[in-house]
């Protein structure tokens, strides 16, 4: 329990100064808690000696009385919002430094990173488990550091009365403890089955979202809704069977803090019967004996959530300490733009894409990559990004190795158009401007123009303020595909690489794609994956893929001439292209 309250303390880093002093600030809070009793005790000594006749009880002490319990009642709520000022912001303060700095690591990883772990885990980690330290780190380092604090400011108080009244006390918190330690040891054990359950929910629950139209399409709402079912049941059967574990822990705790509180009771009262306590030290320890372990009793609840809270850490640590693709990366200005691979050879794990595949694109010139599905076409383009780091081999641009660059370096160089088109949920404006943040008005005006989607995004409600459905579901393929490329023109980098970029697109649509794309490639070094003959057979090179293996390479016009691969296609695009209803 308290390595994982050490190891939360070492998470808050630029705010512990502030978390100390919210300690400093729990102890006198908790001082003033305890003085007003300790007050009322006095007050009643001296009326008893006022009626014994020892003293005379005059107007003035009365007030002076009255004076001090008002002042520490202020006090007591005073500190207690400053302790609430110096600590209870600080995790939500981390919480949202921490979800930028995620962000930042994942931009950086391999996306083999994404590969091994699937997107419920991830978007659990940065979310759901992330608000889970968000909301309760503060609270448990509140509860458990300033509850024993608060413990211990009530046992140095009985201590100036009776040393073996606190004995009793020291020895129920001493159980505690141990009770509680057990307690650790368990929730330590069962933290990572709950999480794991969590993260299979979440991840249920994204697949039935995801494949919603699946789902209506087929009519198998049953089927799909099994999966999401079971992970609720296994989370319910996990976390029922983990509360019964606590179940005689959680009683063990409570045993020896209220054994403690009936032994302190029984201590100061035989103390008291024997002449050795005075009525009112009595009163004072008898107040006490029902309220000191009151800070304590709550532990049994923190210590499992402290758990979760180390697993937790855990796992959002094994992402933020993921290793960046770039780390050996420098800020490298490129002279030339010419694309090479050199004996590359790629697998995905176990699986082998790439096999010794080399080539050379030069500056300014068009090169297109044609192969069967699976062949390896767009790993050959995901690693000319650095999306991935090759096996062997080496990928250079301008004639330097993508491994001495650095993500940001290298991808400053290349504009990406994809056949699947992601836009944010955000207005049109900002999904063009993420080509080049800082573009006036202006420009994101002449490349929409240019990428000749500004006559339809002038149509929307708000223009090019018009807020936009997660992913771009509010606009069609082709607009997407339009402002992809209306992005990438505003961008204005020297390398484009189109991945299929027409495959789904409409006959008109594609018109406009076409002569979109001429506008984005003039004067670039451009690749291109492409199945349709329009957009590849005026490309300075093809490269045929089979196999993970450049089979072929030339124009258009000498492998239309060669017997392999690429005529083989060519065949199959005239058949597909030239259909016609009969």
């Amino acid at each position: 329990m308290f390595r994982a309250v050490k190891r939360l303390i070492d998470w808050t880093g630029p705010y512990r100064r502030r978390l100390y002093l919210g300690f400093v600030y729990s102890f006198f809070y908790n001082l003033f808690t305890a003085l007003p009793v300790l007050g009322a005790v006095y007050g009643l000594h001296l009326i008893l000696a006022d009626r014994q006749g020892l003293i005379t009880l005059t107007p003035d002490r009365a007030f002076y009385m009255l004076g001090f319990m008002l002042l520490t009642v202020a006090g007591r709520f005073w500190f207690g919002y400053l302790r609430a000022v110096a600590q209870e912001s600080i995790g939500y303060e981390l919480a949202a430094e921490q979800r930028i700095a995620i962000g930042e690591v994942l931009k950086r990883v391999s996306l083999g990173f994404f590969r091994r772990r699937n997107t419920g885990e991830i978007t659990a980690a940065v979310t759901t488990d992330l608000s889970f330290i968000e909301l309760f780190g503060m609270k448990m380092i509140d509860l458990i550091v300033n509850g024993y604090v608060g413990a211990l400011v009530i046992v140095v108080c009985l201590l100036f009365y009776n040393g073996t009244v606190v004995v009793a006390a020291l020895a129920g918190l001493l159980g505690s403890a141990w009770a509680l330690q057990l307690l650790g040891s368990k929730s330590r054990a069962n933290a990572p089955v709950q999480l794991a359950a969590h993260s299979r929910l979440a991840a249920a629950v994204i697949e039935y979202i995801r494949g919603m139209p699946v789902v209506k399409a087929f009519k198998q709402a049953g089927a799909a809704r099994e999966g999401i079912c079971a992970a609720c049941r296994s989370s319910k059967i996990i976390n029922i069977k983990i509360e019964k574990n606590y179940v005689p822990y959680n009683c063990l705790h409570l045993f020896f803090l209220k054994a403690a509180s009936v032994a302190v009771m029984l201590t100061a009262a035989l103390f008291t019967l024997q002449g050795d306590m005075t009525l009112p030290t009595f009163l004072l320890v008898a107040i006490f004996s029902f309220s000191i372990f009151d800070p304590v009793k709550p532990l049994n609840e923190g210590t499992h959530i402290l758990e979760i809270l180390d697993q937790t850490q855990d796992k959002l640590r094994s992402i933020t300490t993921a290793e960046p693709i770039d780390k050996d990366g420098r800020d490298i200005v490129l002279s030339s733009y010419d694309i090479e691979f050199r004996n590359v050879t790629f697998a995905y794990e176990a699986q082998p894409v790439l096999k010794e595949v080399s080539f050379l694109i030069p500056a300014n010139t068009t090169t297109a990559i044609v192969g069967p599905s699976g062949s390896g076409k767009s790993t050959i383009c995901s690693l000319m990004s650095r999306f991935y780091d090759v096996n062997q081999g080496s990928v250079l641009i301008g004639g330097v190795n993508v491994k001495n660059l650095t993500s940001d370096s290298l991808m400053k160089h290349i504009s990406m158009v994809f056949q699947r088109v992601y836009l944010f949920q955000d207005t049109v404006l900002n999904n063009i401007h993420f080509g080049k943040p800082a573009a006036s008005m202006e420009e994101v005006v002449a490349a929409a123009r240019q990428a000749c989607c500004h006559e339809f995004i002038s149509k929307l409600p708000q223009g090019y303020e018009t807020v936009i459905g997660e992913g771009g579901s509010t606009l069609s393929g082709g607009e997407k595909q339009r402002i992809s490329i209306a992005r990438a023109i505003l961008k204005d980098a020297p390398v484009i690489i189109l991945d299929e970029a027409t495959a789904s697109v409409d006959p008109e649509n594609e018109h406009m794609i076409q002569q979109a794309i001429g506008a984005l490639v003039a004067g670039k070094t451009m690749v291109i994956i492409a199945h349709r003959l329009a957009t590849i057979q005026n490309a300075d090179q093809i490269l045929v893929v089979d196999d993970g293996r450049i089979v072929q390479r030339g124009t258009h016009a000498e492998l239309s001439r060669q017997e392999g691969v690429y005529r083989r296609f060519l065949s199959v695009r005239q058949a597909a292209e030239g259909w016609r209803l009969g």
